[in-house]
């Protein structure tokens, strides 16, 4: 019996100084492989770096990040080495996300990520107080941070194609030097009130959502000039769009138009409308014209067609209307 309590002790004991053994191998062959992993990762973060300095070009007295159609889904933290960039244009990348170190890029005077997979904005971008351009155009971004108020030297915002975006957060109303903003393939059922409250907006396209109606405040964008509001629903033009004295480009082919306020003969500034596949309800046939060219300038521009069109409107209706009486007349392209 006491040989075999010996021999058991003695098993016990070498399996146990095996197990510790085991143990520490296993504890040395994990730190190997970690080890060999940051190795790894800084081999790649390295070669990531050199990639992203040939990229690099100095336009203009800015450093500018171009890369097109390399596949990029994320951006590595080691661009973190080059904060002194001044535009990021990268397109056709497949980028998934705008990384959280965005923030830090304070330099930044142009961030152009169009014709990517972007599918959010984070908030952090609300830090880039000398970003002059936003464009994210071509993307999936289904929502704006109001935290983009606070880019305060922001001047062109780019939004269109990105399909589902349906508003605009108030906040941005805030942003006193942005005149151009693109907003064009979206789901707007509605102009936001962030964009009646900008009076420096000049230029604004909302072609392509689902507007159904302007409202009686868009007098508000006093300094607009141009105005795209093609393949919409909009079925009527408020009389206030008379008081837009600045609008030169209107654009409202592809909508349900069945008239055009008579106020809009007073619009003496605009230079080119476009009425083109609405349902009109006069029918108006311009006099010919003497020479090809002007032709071709009469069929491009339609401001003759709309002038003639609300003096036929309101022969029709036997009096001289003005903006602020009766119902607007309609409009009709050729």
């Amino acid at each position: 019996m006491a040989e075999t309590a010996v021999c058991l002790g003695t098993f016990t004991a070498v399996k146990t100084l095996w197990e510790v053994r085991i143990h520490k191998i296993n504890e040395e062959l994990q730190k190997e492989k970690e080890f060999r992993q940051r190795l790894l990762l800084v081999w790649e973060e390295r070669a990531a770096l050199a990639k992203l300095k040939e990229k690099v070009v100095n336009e203009g007295g800015r450093a500018i990040l171009r890369i097109e159609e390399e596949e990029w889904k994320t951006l590595p933290s080691c661009l973190l080495k080059l904060i002194h960039l001044q535009e990021w244009q990268l397109h056709r990348t497949s980028l998934q996300k705008i990384p959280q170190f965005i923030g830090r890029f304070h330099s930044l005077v142009v961030l152009d990520l169009s014709r990517n997979s972007i599918e959010s904005v984070p908030k952090e971008i609300g830090q880039l107080t000398s970003l002059q351009e936003l464009l994210l155009s071509y993307n999936r971004i289904k929502s704006v941070p109001k935290e983009i108020s606070n880019c305060v030297s922001l001047e062109r915002l780019e939004l269109a194609v990105n399909r589902n975006i349906c508003d605009l957060p108030p906040q941005l109303s805030d942003l006193k030097k942005l005149s151009h903003i693109d907003l064009c393939m979206n789901q707007f059922t509605a102009i936001p009130s962030a964009l009646l409250n900008m009076p420096n907006l000049e230029w604004l396209d909302m072609g392509g959502n689902k507007l159904q109606e302007l409202p009686d405040a868009i007098e508000r964008m006093e300094n607009l000039h141009t105005l795209w509001l093609q393949r919409n629903e909009i079925n009527s033009l408020p009389e206030t769009i008379g008081n837009m004295k600045n609008l030169s480009t209107l654009v409202l082919s592809n909508n349900k138009l069945k008239g055009i306020p008579a106020c809009m003969k007073d619009m003496t500034n605009l230079r080119f409308v476009n009425f083109r596949d609405n349902p009109l309800e006069l029918e108006i046939t311009l006099p010919p014209c003497e020479n090809t060219e002007e032709e071709e300038q009469q069929e491009m521009f339609g401001i003759d067609f709309m002038h003639m069109y609300i003096q036929e409107s309101l022969k029709k209706t036997g009096s001289v209307e003005s903006c602020t009486s009766g119902s607007p007349p309609v409009m009709n392209s050729n």
